[in-house]
Parts: C-alpha cells; sequence; structure tokens
C-alpha cells in the first residue's frame, strides 16, 4: 500500500525528533547511553533507515513521474486523442491551493442536484484515494455517506492556521470499532495473592482475582458552514478550500481539546481523570527551581504507582517561556540549547517552536500545546503541567468526515457544509499513569 511522500517525510521527521529527545539527557549530562537508552536509540535508528529507503523509491518514483509528464507534453500530437485507458499522473482529484481546478464541493452540490456522472466519477476516485494515502480500515465510520473529504483536507487539516493537536496525536491512537457508541475494555480490578507457606502440607494462599471493565463512551464532534449557492456557482476561487479547511482545523483543535480537558463521565480528559497523581505547586513567587523539585515528583509517582516510567511532559508554551527566561545567581540562562552543553543546565532547548517537541526536562521529552487550557485556578489564571505514560492513554478516533447539503436551504438558495467525527478516550485505565502539577506557583508567568 503507497505512502505518499509528504506523510514519508513528516515521519522520518518525528522520529528524528524522537532520536533527539533520547540523546538530550546523555549529551548535556555528558555521559553514554544507558542499555535503555541504546536500545531506543537503535530501534529508531533502524526505522529511520527504513524510511529513507522508502522516501528514495518514492522520490525516485516522483521524477520518472516527472520525466514522462515532461515527455507526454512534449510529443503528444495536437488534436482529439483516442480513448482508451491511458496512464497520465498520480495526482489527486481534489489539491489543496487549486482554486481553478475540480471542487469537491461543487461535485458534491452537482451529484444531488442532477446525478451528474463525470462529478459522481471525481467524488468516488477521491474516496479511494483518501482509503489507500490514509491506510483507513475503512470509510464509512456511522454511515455516513459515500463521498469522504479531498485528502488535503483529511491529511492536512491540523497544519493549517491554528493550533495542532500535540497532546492527542502523543497519546495511543486506535481506530474507532464502527457500530458502537461505548467502548468497554475488561480490566482486573483486584488481583491473586502469594504469601509464604507457614509450614509443609498446609494450605497455600488463595485469594482470587476480580474483574471489571471501564467504558469510553463515543462522543461525537461536528461544526457547520452555510454559503450561498452564487458563492459556490460564481466565486473565481473553490471557497470549499478556505471553509472546509477552517472547519476541519477546528475540529482538530477541539479534539485535543477533549483530550487534554474534557469533563464528563465516560469522556474524562487527561486533567479531570479521578485517581491521577496530583502535585501541588503553591508560591506567591515561584522560581523554576522550585517547579523543577515537583517535576521530580511527579515522576517518581508514576514511577511508585504504576510501575513503569513516563514518557512524555506537555505544558503550555507561556509556561516553557517561563523556563527558557530563567536565570541563574550569575546571570547564565538555566535553560539552553542541547549544543552549547553547559554545566548547571536545568533544562535542553530543542527546536523553537510553537507547538510540539521543544527539549527535555528530568530526561523527559517535552511538548507545548497551546491548546492546554490557562485559565484554571481560583485565580483563573494557571496553567498545568502534564506527565504521562503516553500509551496507557488510548485515543479511538473514525475518519473525519464532510458533506454538503443543498435540500436543507433550498429555500434561500443555499449549501450547508458539514464537518464531524466520532471519537472515545480511555484516559482512566490507568490514573497512576497521569500526573499533573497545579497551583498558584503556575499563574500567568511575568518576563
Amino acid at each position: 500500500m503507497t505512502v505518499s511522500l509528504p506523510h514519508l517525510r513528516a515521519a522520518r521527521s518525528q522520529l528524528k525528533a524522537e532520536l533527539d529527545a533520547i540523546l538530550a539527557g546523555p549529551q548535556t549530562e555528558q555521559r553514554s547511553l544507558t542499555a535503555a537508552e541504546e536500545q531506543q536509540f537503535n530501534a529508531k535508528a533502524q526505522e529511520i533507515r527504513g524510511l529513507d529507503a522508502e522516501i528514495a523509491q518514492a522520490e525516485e518514483a516522483e521524477q520518472r513521474g516527472q520525466r514522462a509528464a515532461d515527455l507526454r507534453a512534449r510529443y503528444t500530437p495536437l488534436g482529439p486523442q483516442p480513448t482508451g485507458l491511458q496512464v497520465t499522473s498520480n495526482e489527486t482529484t481534489y489539491r489543496k491551493g487549486d482554486v481553478h481546478g475540480a471542487s469537491w464541493v461543487k461535485d458534491m452540490t452537482a451529484f444531488a442536484l442532477r446525478q451528474d456522472v463525470d462529478a459522481a466519477d471525481r467524488l468516488r476516485r477521491n474516496t479511494r484515494e483518501v482509503a489507500l494515502e490514509t491506510r483507513a480500515l475503512s470509510t464509512t465510520d456511522g454511515a455516513g455517506g459515500e463521498f469522504v473529504p479531498p485528502l488535503w483536507l483529511v491529511n492536512e487539516a491540523v497544519a493549517l492556521a491554528r493550533s495542532a493537536r500535540v497532546v492527542a496525536d502523543q497519546v495511543r491512537k486506535l481506530p474507532l470499532p464502527p457500530g458502537t457508541d461505548v467502548v468497554n475494555l475488561p480490566r482486573v480490578a483486584t488481583g491473586t495473592a502469594t504469601a509464604e507457606q507457614t509450614t509443609q502440607n498446609t494450605a497455600v494462599q488463595n485469594t482470587d482475582a476480580t474483574t471489571d471493565s471501564i467504558a469510553a463512551n463515543v462522543a461525537t464532534v461536528a461544526g457547520q458552514q452555510v454559503i450561498s449557492q452564487q458563492l459556490i456557482d460564481q466565486s473565481p476561487v473553490n471557497m470549499d478550500d478556505v471553509l472546509l479547511a477552517d472547519l476541519a482545523a477546528d475540529l482538530a483543535v477541539k479534539v485535543d481539546t477533549f483530550v487534554i480537558n474534557n469533563n464528563a463521565a465516560g469522556k474524562r480528559g487527561l486533567l479531570n481523570v479521578t485517581g491521577i497523581n496530583a502535585i501541588t505547586y503553591t508560591d506567591a513567587s515561584p522560581t523554576v527551581g522550585e517547579l523543577y523539585a515537583k517535576g521530580a515528583d511527579a515522576i517518581q509517582q508514576i514511577h511508585t504507582g504504576r510501575f513503569l516510567p513516563p514518557d512524555k511532559v506537555f505544558m503550555h508554551p507561556r509556561r516553557w517561556a517561563w523556563f527558557t527566561a530563567a536565570l541563574d545567581t550569575a546571570g547564565r540562562p538555566l535553560v539552553v540549547p542541547v549544543a552549547n552543553m553547559p554545566q548547571n543546565v536545568l533544562a535542553a532547548m530543542g527546536d523553537v517552536v510553537s507547538e510540539g517537541f521543544v527539549g527535555t526536562w528530568q530526561g523527559l521529552p517535552v511538548y507545548v500545546d497551546p491548546n492546554i487550557p490557562t485559565n484554571l485556578g481560583a485565580g483563573t489564571n494557571e496553567d498545568r503541567i502534564i506527565t504521562l505514560r503516553s500509551s496507557d492513554v488510548i485515543l479511538y478516533e473514525g475518519i473525519m468526515r464532510a458533506e454538503a447539503f443543498r435540500e436543507t436551504k433550498a429555500d434561500q438558495l443555499s449549501v450547508l457544509l458539514r464537518v464531524y467525527n466520532y471519537l472515545a478516550l480511555h484516559s482512566a485505565r490507568y490514573p497512576k499513569s497521569i500526573s499533573v502539577i497545579a497551583g498558584t506557583g503556575l499563574v500567568a508567568p511575568t518576563f
């Protein structure tokens, strides 16, 4: 199954960031890799080598296609061409930024109004492209219709001019099972037990395990936009490129917010799971050094409660900026780029980005996410720092769907655009996998 070149390059960039995160700690501490770090490094390096081979093949195929297109353009005779099956190019049916090309919304309305055969062919071809490129198990989650959004809308929705879904993309993701409104997982509630046998030939410890289940309710995230038929027909650009992209981008933000801070039964975001490790940092004059100790506490509570290590830290960009502004008593920065290799480093700075991986703290990769709320606490001015074993949290997600309806607004010659998706979040599988630092020490920082 083919994966597009941009997807391969994006996957390689993500692996490279994870590889840098593994190296950051040893470089900062001027030591060799531990056995566990070396194992992780080798595994990531092997994955990168495999991707490099795929990228090379994809680039070669792209170059061959371009050369073939150049030859066709040069030597194809003028006038009508023979009919029948012809290989042209592998460009997608609907392309982002191609404002004068085929329009998904126009084709949807043309098919709905007049059963336009050409429009239907383009829509079906696009559906096959999306299913192939996204490696989707199904393109009919929720049985919402035959046609799915264009590739550029599905693949690049979170890359538009809104905050990305950083936390949602860093937890474990699985496809949402069809035909259900709740995802139940069995759980061992209380375990068995062993004990020293008092004397020979006497009864050994006998404790029965008990089981139950935990539920994650399926939620729907949706949005709509009404536009005039005139705008669709008469606009010199494809307005679906603008309006659907904006709807999809906001849907991505709402999914991320759902994962972070949703607060409803069966749909708890990370900040609202019952039984998590709550670390309080109360201070009228907070300092990075004091918060550093709280970070250690957040990590050790996962060690001692989950018996496995955390692997990621999430914070708001303003909190990381506060870290990078911290100075020691000699006026030297406490958070600097890894390449500087200081001796008194409190954290190591990676790439300078607004969202995503930014560096390491307490040996763990740090991701900043603008969707982490900054209006919490008694003064509605606090943010939170989340330390997490990300594989313990599962986000079940369907394929985002987009639809266009003329009938509902026919009396005013309008078309209703709708974007929606289904998701379920299992955040309470292991509450002790989540540590949250909160308190007045995390009010809006000053610089």
